[in-house]
């Protein structure tokens, strides 16, 4: 008799060979730089897992969605969202609460809030079925997982980052700004 896993995913994949899956977050790069980045490591496919695909500041309005994707496309590299691996609006405001607490920005958080980091992974990446991540990834050629950060630990990608490196062979790599 097989064993369901608890949860879609949460065994190791003897069948999937070892990969690489890089994070990369919005803050501290312009386009040109973020997609030198990308093509600098390779990343072939970017793995969009913001709830809003917008980012404030002029600055930063080549991040949202529609640039991005047609910036992205022009070098080649795919594009896919992942709105199912996005914290939840009422999670947000519970790391908000936090670096209002702490007196940090968003854009200048350091890690994640416990409770934060406790209930994203119990709510969202825990029912995630990271399978077709896996697939898209390992096939691909290397990834990338995207949300707004500057620095990993600050952000959700780092976590489901972990659990692909926990749950299949996955090394990580974090791309940040040079």
């Amino acid at each position: 008799m097989t064993k369901t896993p608890k949860h879609p995913g949460s065994r190791k994949k003897g069948n999937v060979p070892p990969f690489t899956i890089m994070t990369i977050g919005v803050y501290g790069f312009d386009a040109e730089t973020f997609l030198q980045r990308l093509r600098d490591a390779g990343v072939r496919l970017l793995l969009d897992v913001r709830q809003r695909r917008g980012v404030r500041g002029r600055e930063y309005a080549w991040a949202n969605a529609r640039r991005l994707q047609a910036a992205l496309a022009d070098a080649g590299i795919a594009y896919a969202h992942h709105l199912e691996l996005a914290p939840t609006t009422e999670l947000r405001q519970i790391q908000y609460a936090e670096d209002d607490r702490q007196g940090v920005g968003k854009r200048s958080r350091r890690e994640l809030a416990g409770e934060y980091a406790r209930r994203y992974t119990a709510e969202i990446l825990d029912p995630a079925d990271l399978e077709p991540i896996v697939q898209a990834a390992s096939s691909s050629g290397p990834a990338a997982l995207f949300c707004v950060e500057r620095d990993p630990g600050a952000c959700h990608r780092s976590l489901i980052a972990q659990r692909l490196a926990d749950r299949y062979r996955v090394t990580v790599e974090h791309l940040r700004p040079l």
